[in-house]
């Protein structure tokens, strides 16, 4: 009998602002914290010598239809490269060969609907999710609704978060305390509108805590200078002329691959604005290793030498 990984709706943490004993509400209102090497959950990232595949998660990543393929996989192969013991890709029958013929170490489920979802969440091990990255807004309106009625740690950017541009109040009445939205601005904008016309004037901190706060749950807003937010105050902070600049992300997929990121580290059993400050930091740290020339595919593949670097 297999043994269950890290539980839906459990998490460790270590990152500064938050206390694990108490749920998800204990972040310190109004704190803001630099997001550093120090403030790394180095422990948490650790893989004991005597632990097992699902005691380090399994993240489910849903994939778009076929040709749209790419973005999904990059997202699964940077969850399975920041340590989830097991990825599976859930992907439409019209694309199975497309993905099984690009991937090796990461698992394929078919996945037409929302009801062939929620057949597959049935399956508890599953319980780290992302949704976005090349799904389509259509396809996302189906299975977004599915996953989050799950309750697993939940990642949405791209797609799931543009599909719900025209009824985000639908999407944030949907969402729970375990999942992390990453937007870039554009999205945010769409989901926010009025909070994004305040980022003219108001510090950003601020202006992503009220969006934390009506979403009800974690929010990174993607830029040079990265922006996360938890419900209740707390914000992390990366990037910018303070915590040096990547300008070599800025090239495609390269988002796909921070969701995947995020994915894998809630899998792993991080708390949400943990995993989300986390991720930032390997992903940024990555593109730093790598330097000139990087595309998204070259992110994951670069992790290995900063765990090293980190002692891991």
């Amino acid at each position: 009998m297999l043994r269950s990984g890290p539980r839906a709706g459990t998490s460790r943490s270590a990152i500064s602002g938050f206390d694990p004993g108490a749920g998800h509400a204990s972040y310190r209102p109004m704190t803001e914290n630099r997001i550093t090497r120090e403030t790394l959950p180095l422990d948490a990232l650790r893989k004991a010598p005597e632990a097992h595949k699902y005691d380090h998660g399994h993240a489910l990543v849903l994939c778009g239809g076929a040709g749209r393929t790419g973005a999904a996989r990059l997202a699964a192969r940077g969850a399975l490269r920041v340590g989830a013991g097991l990825v599976t890709l859930g992907v439409p029958g019209a694309a199975q060969l497309e993905v099984a013929m690009q991937v090796t170490a990461i698992m394929l489920r078919r996945v037409d609907d929302g009801a062939g979802l929620t057949t597959l969440l049935e399956d508890g091990r599953l319980n780290a999710l992302c949704l976005g990255p090349g799904l389509g807004p259509d396809r996302a309106r189906a299975l977004v609704p599915a996953a989050l009625a799950a309750g697993r740690a939940t990642v949405l950017d791209a797609d799931a978060l543009t599909a719900f541009s025209d009824t985000p109040k639908a999407l944030f009445e949907t969402l729970h305390e375990g999942c992390v939205l990453t937007p870039h601005m554009g999205e945010f904008s769409r989901l926010f509108p009025d909070l994004a016309r305040r980022l003219r004037e108001e510090p950003r901190s601020s202006v992503l805590r009220g969006a934390a706060d009506r979403a009800g749950t974690t929010v990174l807003l993607k830029g040079r200078e990265t922006i996360i937010a938890a419900p209740g105050g707390a914000v992390w902070i990366h990037g910018g002329a303070e915590g040096g600049d990547t300008p070599w992300l800025a090239t495609a997929g390269t988002g796909d691959v921070l969701a995947g990121f995020i994915a894998g580290l809630l899998a792993r059993g991080l708390a949400p604005a943990e995993a989300a400050a986390t991720g930032t930091w390997l992903h940024a740290r990555s593109a730093a290793e790598f330097g000139p020339g990087l595309v998204a595919e070259d992110l994951p593949e670069t992790l290995p030498r900063v765990f090293r670097e980190l002692g891991l």
